[in-house]
């Protein structure tokens, strides 16, 4: 486990901060750097990409590294992370905007609500969330999939939030525990882990808590919110009605595109298991991420953007708009590598692989409950998943491929937990459906709680089987 730290760091080229601090010493720069962040996001209301940055200079203060050490460590932590993640962030948007700018996810949500009785009416907002919520991020699947579930509750009479849970549920079950989104990436990435196998994983775990936290529990919630006035305006999307729109399966095959590309390199580095065979060698081409995401993002133009009427102008407008929102998110992720990178040099996953070896606590579980805790404190999915996932990492190093996965999943399963009031994501959820805080809190808030659990419920188990 210890010998797994300075490799890495000498391979992406910058020294170890010097490991001077005691345990306790590193324990209490842990507690107050965090501590500093959560202030800074929830009191002061800083940017998290500052909180993050000035959180990285108090951890290795109180830790008592020299600055200049600190300065290398966090760039080359920003820089690898910005440089595996960033650009599979961007092109994840790329798709997820001429998705939406097409039409093709209405494409989707009419051709499955039009084969779909009333009472099979929350199944399939669950599979239309799920289908949609592979290349989209949560905000823009929320934007997209507002509209649509309003719509379905005025045609088939249904009630909001029977219909509502679902929807939300699929999109955020994706966003926790399945890549591309940008916290399982920056797991992946910490943790060393392989993106096919926790792909497979994720999507394994993902099927069981959508049906619980979105179909059955819809039902409960339903009965603890009551009825809801449908409100009289919905999120803006373009409701423009064209000519042409994408054909069903063309759109399905553009977006499991990169699925099954990843799943497939997964699948031959068992079959084959030869790096050296030509076979190996074309499937881990096709299968990494960039290039998986790459030729979908290519194909998008042709089977969204072309089939929608764009010409040549539309569509490089379209994609390049996709990138200015997700500056934010690629910065924040960045500097919650540089964070991470700044935990591992001064120590403190050293120091985590000493205690949980004392305490006999599973490494699935820890990286679990320190996501949780960061979660609640913060708000936020993406920091609370860099954040353990940096305090955890070392204790990746000695893992099978598969158990490296599932920590990943572990982790991307406790940064949902109890979405409340610091969450943005909770008001957007309150405001686009029209809810109380108490309203939302008793459904919004008791579902995401129901995916970090039944998540980890399936993870721990299944880690004893594989």
């Amino acid at each position: 486990m210890e010998t797994s730290v300075t490799p890495t760091l000498l391979a992406a080229g910058a020294p170890a901060l010097p490991h001077t601090a005691s345990n306790g010493q590193l324990l209490l720069a842990v507690l107050l750097s965090i501590g500093a962040i959560v202030l800074l996001i929830t009191r002061f209301k800083l940017h998290p990409f500052l909180a993050l940055t000035l959180g990285s200079g108090l951890l290795a203060a109180v830790a008592g590294a020299p600055f200049d050490k600190l300065l290398a460590s966090f760039s080359t932590g920003f820089g690898s992370t910005v440089a595996s993640v960033g650009l599979l962030i961007g092109l994840g948007a790329m798709l997820g905007k001429l998705l939406a700018d097409s039409g093709g996810a209405n494409t989707i949500a009419d051709t499955v609500l039009a084969r779909t009785g009333p009472k099979l009416l929350p199944w399939a907002m669950a599979l239309i969330a799920a289908v949609l919520g592979l290349p989209l991020f949560f905000e823009v699947g929320v934007v997209l999939l507002v509209p649509i579930v309003l719509l379905v509750a005025r045609r088939g009479n249904a009630p909001l939030i029977g219909i509502g849970i679902p929807a939300l549920a699929g999109l955020s079950v994706l966003h926790g525990l399945v890549p591309p989104h940008p916290g399982p990436l920056v797991a992946v990435d910490a943790l060393h882990a392989d993106l096919g196998v926790t792909l497979a994983l994720g999507l394994l775990i993902a099927v069981p808590t959508l049906i619980v936290a979105g179909p059955l529990f819809g039902r409960l919630a339903q009965r603890w919110v009551g009825p809801l006035e449908l409100p009289a305006e919905t999120a803006p999307v373009d409701t423009v009605k064209r000519e042409r729109t994408p054909k069903f399966g063309a759109v399905l095959a553009t977006i499991l595109l990169p699925v099954v590309l990843m799943l497939g390199k997964a699948l031959a580095d068992v079959v084959i298991d030869d790096p050296k065979a030509t076979g190996q060698r074309i499937f881990d081409f096709i299968g990494s991420p960039l290039i998986a995401l790459l030729a979908a993002t290519l194909l998008a133009m042709l089977t969204l953007g072309r089939a929608a009427g764009f010409d040549k102008g539309k569509i490089s407008d379209t994609v390049g708009s996709a990138l200015g929102p997700i500056a934010g998110i690629v910065f924040i992720v960045g500097a919650g590598g540089g964070f991470k990178q700044t935990l591992i040099d001064v120590g403190v996953g050293q120091a985590v692989s000493e205690w949980s070896g004392k305490w006999h606590i599973s490494a699935l579980l820890l990286g679990w409950l320190i996501a949780v805790l960061i979660r609640l404190a913060t708000g936020s999915a993406t920091v609370a998943t860099i954040t353990a996932a940096g305090i955890v990492g070392p204790l990746a190093a000695g893992m099978s491929t598969s158990h490296a996965a599932l920590l990943v999943l572990a982790i991307g399963a406790g940064s949902l937990f109890l979405s409340h009031v610091n969450d943005a994501g909770f008001w957007l959820v309150k405001e686009y459906f029209g809810m109380s805080v108490g309203q939302t809190l008793k459904s919004w808030s008791v579902m995401e709680t129901i995916i970090s659990v039944v998540a980890i419920a399936l993870i721990l188990p299944l880690s004893l089987i594989i």
